[in-house]
């Protein structure tokens, strides 16, 4: 199964730090968010993934590039541009790069990279957030569910769309994008960690279409959304208060996302 991580997004609301880098390359201890991210997807067993890249989209790229060499203890022989590697310490997975534009929403993102998707499930998240989710058992849920689409259910209070569970049961009612005023403080909110058939793929029209609106609210409206709910540790990384957060999270040894 292959792992689809949205991670070409300007990250505005982090400025401080991503004005030098994407946002998913911003680091928590000396690692980017995005290799936690896929080091929890690969505790779970899924160690394929598909990166959707957009602003600098480079930096992402040399990172996965020199990747080996970077894990690696090597010599150079500067007359003749030979590298030996000494031993290898390079993670087995397993990454394709796409370039998704620059302006391109999430929805159209993810279009784009459906010709790398076949005719398979597989998960998809945001390259700034981090859990210990099981992500196994969301998959094993989605496959009994039978749905289009399963995303992980969390709580948390503000920015984020809140969506109506149905009771008893595990289909979403409802998804309203940012409410704001409403009542909703502790509601559900999506936190990411979907698992799709390839079939959501043709309820996005363009590189306009923002996933989490039409496409969503159709998959809801057609019955086709579960939520998958995660009562355990999420927290996306929004700002630099978050990031601040995380970071003595694991300078604690104790980061609550650090399954593996």
């Amino acid at each position: 199964m292959k792992a689809v991580i949205l991670a070409g997004g300007f990250g505005t609301r982090i400025s401080e730090e991503s004005t030098v880098r994407p946002k998913p390359m911003v680091e928590i201890g000396d690692k980017p968010i995005l290799w936690h991210i896929m080091k929890m997807y690969a505790h779970h067993g899924i160690s394929d993934f598909i990166i959707c890249c957009g602003y600098k989209g480079h930096v992402i790229k040399d990172y996965f590039i020199n990747y080996h060499l970077m894990h690696s203890d090597f010599t150079v022989n500067l007359d003749t541009n030979e590298v030996k590697v000494h031993q290898q310490h390079a993670t087995p997975w397993k990454v394709t790069l796409v370039d998704t534009g620059l302006e391109t929403m999430t929805g159209g993102r993810l279009k784009r990279i459906k010709e790398y998707i076949g005719n398979e499930t597989f998960c998809m998240t945001y390259g700034d957030g981090v859990s210990n989710v099981n992500i196994r058992e969301s998959i094993q849920f989605h496959k009994k569910e039978g749905v289009a689409a399963t995303l992980t259910a969390v709580r948390q209070p503000g920015r984020f769309g809140a969506f109506v569970l149905s009771s008893p049961g595990t289909r979403i009612q409802q998804f309203r994008e940012k409410p704001q005023g409403d009542g909703t403080e502790g509601a559900m909110i999506n936190g990411g960690f979907f698992v799709l058939e390839p079939s959501v793929f043709d309820l996005i029209e363009d590189d306009e279409t923002v996933w989490e609106r039409e496409p969503m609210e159709k998959l809801t409206n057609i019955n086709e959304m579960a939520a998958y709910v995660h009562h355990g540790f999420w927290q996306a990384m929004d700002s630099l208060r978050d990031k601040n957060y995380l970071e003595t999270l694991w300078s604690s040894g104790k980061a609550p996302w650090k399954v593996w």
